[in-house]
């Protein structure tokens, strides 16, 4: 593992684009415009597993942005977490976007639960906490919290970054996901929506390596892998919209998990059948509404046919 100073040396004076590879800066204005400058798109695997929430993702998983991101994951060139998160800062909006489009009977797809966000109680990794007296805020027929203007996001938004296994933490030096997801959440404070990031998805067992295998296999490696941590169903009840994120969509099966172990935790804590909501994940090939708010994913790249598949 490198040393701290090659570590700083490379955040300062950056050897190359980490797109393609020109020299003395972070990422070039081609290989940026190549990961930001198209908007983002839903994305859907092919096959798509049931359950999966809705996916936007920045670009396709191709050329330089696939070189960025190898870059910034593997070779531990962490100053590109910050282009990274901004494009999936843009992923993001696209999934609210989403989430406010206006359902058969007029209301938004995902209004905001039955008591909407509890106000001074949450604290994130970043150590921002909330603000005001800490007690409920009533929902609106579903519409969003008092004093919310039609069509804004009530907030905060909550990101939910994918976890990697502790061996391959230890292995990278570094969580890529969580690194791009704080970054992320940066560029959409600074954007005006209010967003904190929240690590509380686990490894409750090891899985296998998920190169070489199928759609089918990464389904069946990861079921029931990962959960929520101890207190971070309450953490997650007393915010706003989740967003799960991830750097990389290929088959889908991650956030296919996150979004089955949140639903579960939320379940939980709130006295449902937890069983139920599994199988209505299931059925319908979107999540459940536990009462909650809805769930969505973004992701910087996803594999380019799901792109070429999107059925919207």
């Amino acid at each position: 593992m490198r040393g701290w100073w090659q570590d700083f040396t490379d955040l300062v004076l950056p050897a190359e684009c980490g797109g393609c590879g020109r020299p003395r800066t972070v990422l070039c204005p081609e290989c940026r415009a190549a990961l930001s400058g198209a908007a983002p798109s839903r994305v859907r695997p092919v096959p798509e597993p049931a359950g999966l929430p809705v996916v936007h993702a920045a670009a396709p998983y191709e050329d330089e942005v696939r070189a960025a991101l190898l870059a910034h994951k593997e070779r531990g060139a962490l100053a590109l977490a910050a282009p990274l998160g901004v494009a999936l800062a843009g992923a993001v909006r696209a999934g609210l976007g989403h989430l406010r489009r206006p359902g058969p009977d007029g209301r938004p797809v995902a209004p905001e639960g039955r008591l909407g966000p509890r106000r001074g109680q949450l604290r994130d990794e970043d150590g921002r906490p909330g603000s005001g007296d800490g007690q409920p805020m009533p929902a609106k027929s579903g519409r969003g919290r008092p004093g919310t203007a039609a069509g804004a996001v009530p907030g905060p938004v909550l990101l939910v970054p994918v976890p990697s296994s502790r061996r391959a933490v230890r292995a990278r030096g570094h969580d890529p996901a969580r690194r791009i997801a704080l970054a992320a959440a940066g560029e959409l404070r600074r954007t005006g929506t209010p967003t904190r990031v929240l690590s509380v998805l686990v490894h409750r067992r090891a899985v296998a390596d998920q190169s070489g295998l199928n759609s089918r296999q990464r389904l069946d490696n990861l079921a029931g892998a990962l959960e929520v941590a101890a207190g971070g169903a309450r953490l997650l009840a007393d915010g706003g919209w989740v967003v799960l994120v991830d750097d990389l969509m290929t088959t889908g099966a991650s956030l296919t998990e996150a979004a089955r172990a949140v639903q579960a935790a939320e379940a939980r804590a709130e006295g449902a059948d937890v069983t139920e909501v599994v199988r209505r994940m299931a059925g319908t090939g979107e999540v459940a509404d536990t009462g909650h708010d809805a769930i969505c994913a973004a992701v910087v790249a996803a594999a380019p046919d799901a792109f070429e598949t999107n059925r919207n």
